[in-house]
């Protein structure tokens, strides 16, 4: 099917129906709800439309040239394709759940519409080929984001989405003087006409920093933790589904696609993402909110992504975008199965909780699988995403970085089985609770479901990630 059109149906439905949506919300709260699934699920729909192209080497393309190099268009290659696809299911997942979640939650509509108008600029950020457009839709993201986190107006969540806004926005920022400085080194915006080029290092650090304040990497990660006040399926979304993931996204663009990073680089990045990999699972494993644990595991989890995608070489490459998939799925489970837990028990507090595998034994069946692809537990998706960026790292001849992640594993193994084993084990503290929502339950199963098909069947998403990296031709 080669209508490049899709591709702005795939943005341009979000970004649009967001304004609809408050409309619709005053007319009927079902309607505004099920449009603002219809309009998620139609980007998921025609990032597959666009998937047959991208793998038979013709990926659909719209150009629009402007003079002064300010051209702008989308690209559906392989790589866009894959974070649209995984954006936008996991997007609409999160929305479904949201039907039981939010039904007493006051801004309903304004939730609604930042969810729709958050995917639809992810959307953007991922086909974009000009680096101009590109930060656009990263500032709407930054925008919705802060929004989300302050949804309940409390003078102290306020305080945390500001938190989140400055960084995310300061970051932004350097990244634009970034992307300056490549304009006036190529004399263009457009990423297309920029293959296999080099950077000046001022540019890189620019550019680096911005991608790190999004992607919550340590030092630039506390706003993200800051975001357990906020309902689980804003920190679903943010920490796991899109918000996030643009940060690892952009990094992959630049320096997986475009620009070839020096080789010093393929040093510093994996050290940043090991120091971010340990530090924020030393936090995890200290804290007793169970959001603000799996928050930390994110950033944890963010630094894996960082090493595979920047050790130089195409098994490491591949398993940092093997997992993104797979960190995404378990996460956003693992938000969403908390927000049952805080929902029922009015707590979010871990040495409050006991026993409730008795009385949420689906929540515990779905948190389960979701915590086993997170900690690299075959046969599930995130063990192996995980050794390949091991072996990548091992690969690279970067041993000492391998085991330091290694160790970091093994943390993550500690702290998410002490989460579980105080949480559904021991004795009962709230006799009288019962399972969630059907739509809350069954959204937390699907994703612990998913977690386990996309291990068994890891060929399937295994060959689409071998696919995109052969086709860079870099290794």
């Amino acid at each position: 099917m080669h209508y490049p059109e899709i591709i702005l149906f795939c943005i341009l439905v979000p970004l649009i129906g967001s304004f609809i949506l408050p409309f619709l919300g005053k007319i009927n709260a079902g309607l505004r709800n099920m449009a603002a699934l219809i309009f998620v699920l139609t980007s998921f729909v025609t990032a597959g439309f666009a998937l047959p192209q991208a793998l038979n080497g013709s990926p659909l393309h719209i150009e629009l040239a402007m003079p002064l190099g300010l051209s702008f268009g989308f690209l559906a290659d392989g790589l866009a394709v894959l974070m649209a696809l995984i954006s936008s299911l996991a997007a609409a997942i999160i929305i479904f759940y949201s039907f039981g979640y939010m039904e007493h939650y006051d801004n309903q509509n304004e939730y609604y519409m930042l969810v729709t108008l958050l995917t639809g600029a992810g959307m953007g950020m991922f086909f974009s080929t000009s680096l101009l457009i590109l930060y656009c839709f990263w500032e709407i993201a930054a925008i919705c984001g802060w929004r989300l986190i302050g949804l309940h107006r409390e003078n102290d969540i306020a305080v945390k989405a500001d938190k989140a806004f400055i960084i995310n926005i300061g970051g932004s920022l350097l990244m634009l003087l970034g992307f300056i400085g490549i304009y006036i080194q190529n004399g263009t915006f457009n990423m297309l006409e920029m293959q296999d080029k080099g950077l000046d290092n001022w540019i890189m650090i620019l550019i680096l920093f911005g991608i790190l304040s999004k992607s919550a990497t340590v030092p630039l990660h506390s706003w993200l933790p800051d975001d357990s006040s906020a309902p689980a399926p804003v920190t679903a979304l943010l920490n796991g589904a899109i918000l996030v993931n643009t940060g690892v996204y952009v990094f992959a663009r630049m320096f997986l696609v475009n620009f070839h990073l020096d080789a010093v680089w393929n040093l510093v990045i994996p050290i940043i993402a090991a120091i971010s990999a340990l530090v924020a699972a030393g936090a995890a494993m200290t804290e007793n909110d169970i959001k603000r644990i799996l928050s930390y595991s994110a950033v944890s989890q963010i630094g894996f992504i960082f090493l595979g995608l920047s050790c130089g070489n195409a098994v490491g490459a591949a398993g940092g975008l093997l997992y993104i998939l797979t960190n995404c799925l378990a996460l956003g489970g693992l938000f969403l199965c908390a927000g049952i837990i805080e929902h029922k028990c009015h707590t979010q507090d871990i040495s409050q909780l006991g026993g409730l595998a008795q009385k949420l034994p689906i929540t515990c069946i779905a948190f389960a699988m979701c915590a086993f692809s997170v900690m690299g537990i075959p046969p599930f998706g995130g063990f192996f995403a995980r050794y390949l960026v091991i072996d990548g790292a091992f690969t690279a001849a970067n041993p000492w970085i391998a085991a330091v992640f290694i160790i970091g594993s093994v943390m993550t193994v500690i702290y998410l089985s002490q989460v579980f084993i105080k949480v559904f084990f021991g004795q009962l503290t709230h006799p009288d609770i019962r399972e969630g929502s059907w739509e809350m339950v069954s959204s937390v199963c699907l994703l612990g479901a998913l977690c386990l098909l996309a291990g068994i069947f890891t060929n399937i998403p295994s060959q689409l990630t071998t696919f995109i990296i052969d086709n860079l031709g870099r290794w």
